[in-house]
């Protein structure tokens, strides 16, 4: 038996890959103060194993979609999941600090093979509108583990210890690694004679650049994932040291994230039928500004409630489930036989930005729970901006 196209249990096997970025961060989040307590290290010095993951994460962008254009989708997916298992098993008995973050940079570099290579999938199978709904439907089912994982994490955190969500994901990695070998058949039709030395990956990489609404899309998702990993890597530490918060409390705190993220994704694959990928894109990244911009007011005025963060980010991503599905698929849409260098660069990208707002983020929660909606209304406003001014680029993906 194998996964057909148009199918359910398809799209939830590739929702599945990419919630491991999401899994390998939301799960830890809790325990993130009681790594530092228990391993001796700072603030800034635990939350490098967040900046590292995105760095390994970017790396691997580099590597996966390239190989898979030239030698199909399985083999570099494949070994994927087993870096990523290695890896997270290492983190799970890692006795310093340095350990886990070493550990971190090699479970991204693992996970990035997944989750590049679910979207080249997608190209592969469905043309634009429909690649759209497609990512969106992904979306719906894999913000199902952000609602978990963080509550999950409380709750092993709080019996168990911060090594328990280390050893829950491994265990979770393996499983899926099975089905995707047993059931998921490969999709590519078309391979590409690039050359995979360093430079012929990066002559790809070039010739996507002249593509002026391609780097459009990269911009958007760019913003938008740089302003969701800011709260991801500082919202631990505000919403636990500013406002008290405990694990298990935290953990259930996402849930307006992942409410609000989940009905971006519900609505979106309604509203772009009715008004064209642009359409939505261009709602969501209203939603990015007006959610920042609002959490950023809220924190300034301070009412004492975790909630003056907690429902701005709901809007936010509800902004995250409109534009990032339309976007991504966007960037994509006009290189069938490039699809995995396309999406490799695209999440290269996204990862860079990603580490340089997390790394500046740990530099300044400690010194004011302001710095955080203050770092998501610049990426937020940002990304409104880039999609308002940006001309006739985009055209009419409808």
């Amino acid at each position: 038996m194998r996964l057909r196209p148009d199918t359910l249990a398809l799209t939830a096997v590739l929702a599945l890959m990419t919630a491991l970025g999401p899994l390998s961060t939301d799960m830890y989040l809790p325990s993130l103060p009681d790594i530092s307590a228990r391993l001796g290290a700072s603030t800034s010095h635990t939350q490098l194993t967040l900046s590292v993951f995105l760095l390994g994460f970017a790396a691997g962008q580099i590597v996966y979609g390239p190989f898979s254009d030239r030698y199909g989708r399985r083999p570099p997916l494949l070994a994927g999941f087993a870096l990523f298992i290695l890896a997270t098993a290492l983190c799970a008995i890692a006795p310093t600090i340095d350990l886990l973050i070493a550990g971190r940079f090699f479970q991204a570099l693992g996970a990035s093979g997944p989750i590049v290579l679910a979207r080249a999938v997608v190209r592969d199978l469905y043309d634009g509108p429909r690649a759209g709904r497609e990512l969106a439907r992904m979306g719906t089912i894999m913000g199902i583990v952000p609602a978990i994982a963080p509550t999950l994490g409380g709750i092993l955190q709080a019996y168990f210890g911060w090594r328990a969500s280390f050893v829950v994901t491994t265990a979770g990695a393996m499983a899926l690694c099975g089905v995707v070998y047993l059931l998921l058949p490969e999709t590519l039709k078309q391979r590409s004679d690039a050359s995979l030395s360093p430079f012929g990956i990066a002559r790809s990489f070039a010739s996507l650049l002249p593509h002026r609404d391609f780097l459009v899309y990269v911009a958007l998702s760019s913003f938008t994932y740089g302003g969701l990993f800011a709260f991801i890597s500082g919202s631990s530490f505000v919403l636990q040291g500013y406002y008290g918060l405990g694990p298990v409390v935290y953990g259930l705190s996402f849930t307006f994230c992942v409410v609000g993220y989940i009905a971006g994704t519900i609505v979106g694959r309604r509203l772009v039928s009715a008004r064209g990928m642009e359409g939505t894109i261009g709602i969501g990244s209203a939603c990015l500004a007006t959610g920042s911009l609002l959490m950023l007011a809220l924190v300034l005025i301070g009412t004492g409630s975790f909630l003056e963060v907690a429902m701005p980010m709901a809007i936010y991503t509800f902004g995250v489930g409109l534009l990032m599905p339309q976007a991504m698929a966007s960037a994509m849409q006009p290189f069938g036989d490039r699809a995995g260098a396309a999406s490799s660069f695209l999440g290269l990208v996204q990862m860079m930005v990603g580490a340089i707002v997390g790394f500046f983020v740990g530099l300044t929660v400690p010194y004011g729970a302001v710095a955080l909606p203050a770092t998501m209304a610049v990426l937020g406003v940002a990304a409104f901006l880039v999609f308002n001014t940006r001309g006739k680029a985009g055209g009419k993906a409808a």
